[in-house]
């Protein structure tokens, strides 16, 4: 959902709905999209849905004016794009009333990321991709970790990219989902540019519900400005883990990562009025004030002078966090506290279990500067 990708409220719903933890997704029936053909369920879709769709002889000129496409080529895409009735049954259920009180959805969010299995997989997909994770550290300056955490939250590590047609899925959302019609023709648009200048037959690649492609799920916009072609050949395949290591990694160094810096650490809430303070990624606190309102850190912040203050709902209680500039840089993936807090502590966890058994390697808090950018 690289955001950008996929990092709007829908998107972060669509991902809960898909990987069973956050971003999850419908299981992919192979690791290619080259690989798979589509199948509509019977009564679901009819071909040629859009054709005569006045939105979507309005995007058929803006490409044909700005992009110089045929219009006899996108007429034939529009005459087999076909309407996906779930995704508008999803994407439009009520959402649950908030009810004000502390319900431990943090606690259940992190269950979902945090286990033995995914941390075991997480580590033995670092040892098999450790030279392009290594490359990417040096390249982009962002630690292994993180980048393995962010595939394993999106894709169980390439194993659930999804099954949905994209083009299909962007469709559907750009022409009969109104509240976010724009923001997914956009990305309709970007998947015909993208599809063209990759050489992909636009009816091939398959993703999530909402569009995003491959083992990091990028949304096509994503894709044209931060996928890269990190393996050298000729191609960028975010469904390759190469090129999907090396895309999260550049994704993170384009939106600010700080090498070396630390994420988000614990904070202690010693006052009652800590619980009346705005929490969440976007708050920016000088230390001086959250001391003063009795929030501190749990361990000492050195250099550090302003802080997110971040209040997740677990089990038993709130729990307080104080978010880093690099915290800030994960929700530019996902625009969610809890996304970004699971992709961080995921990462930790991977980091542990990996140094643990195959002794410690240099991670974002490594020394020396990031080599040159692609």
């Amino acid at each position: 959902m690289p955001r950008v990708p996929f990092v709007l409220p829908l998107l972060l719903a669509l991902a809960l709905a898909g990987c069973s933890a956050s971003p999850s997704r419908t299981a992919a029936d192979g690791p290619s999209p080259v690989s798979r053909a589509h199948s509509s369920q019977k009564g679901e879709t009819r071909a040629g849905d859009y054709a005569d769709y006045p939105a979507a002889r309005a995007m058929v000129d803006r490409l044909v004016r700005r992009e110089g496409f045929q219009r006899d080529e996108l007429s034939r895409i529009l005459a087999r794009l076909e309407r996906q009735q779930r995704i508008l049954d999803f994407v439009n259920r009520p959402s649950p009333e908030p009810t004000g009180k502390p319900t431990g959805s943090w606690t259940r969010y992190r269950g979902k990321f945090l286990t033995e299995d995914r941390v075991g997989a997480g580590v033995q997909f670092w040892r098999e991709h450790e030279d392009a994770l290594e490359l990417a550290r040096l390249r982009y300056g962002v630690g292994p970790e993180y980048v393995v955490a962010i595939i394993g939250v999106e894709t169980r590590y390439g194993s659930n990219m999804g099954r949905h047609r994209v083009i299909d899925a962007l469709a559907t959302l750009a022409f009969d989902f109104p509240r976010r019609s724009e923001f997914f023709t956009g990305e309709l648009e970007s998947y015909l540019v993208m599809t063209r200048t990759e050489g992909l037959d636009p009816f091939t690649p398959v993703g999530s519900y909402a569009g995003a492609m491959g083992l990091g799920q990028f949304m096509p916009s994503s894709f044209q400005r931060f996928a890269v072609d990190f393996d050298g050949d000729g191609r960028r395949d975010l469904w390759g883990p190469a090129d999907a290591i090396g895309s999260v990694a550049h994704y993170f160094r384009e939106h600010g990562w700080r090498m070396g810096e630390a994420v988000a650490v614990p904070a202690l809430a010693r006052r009652p009025e800590a619980a009346q303070l705005k929490a969440d990624y976007t708050t920016r606190y000088p230390l001086g004030e959250l001391s003063f309102r009795g929030v501190t850190p749990a361990s000492p912040l050195a250099g550090v002078e302003e802080a997110s203050l971040l209040r997740l709902d677990a089990a038993g209680g709130y729990e307080y966090w104080l978010g880093l500039p690099n915290f800030y840089v994960i929700t530019r993936y996902n625009h969610s506290t809890y996304y970004a807090m699971a992709v961080h502590q995921l990462a930790e966890a991977l980091r542990e279990r990996h140094d643990r058994l195959f002794g410690p390697v240099r991670s974002a808090r490594g020394e020396g500067p990031p080599g040159p950018a692609m």
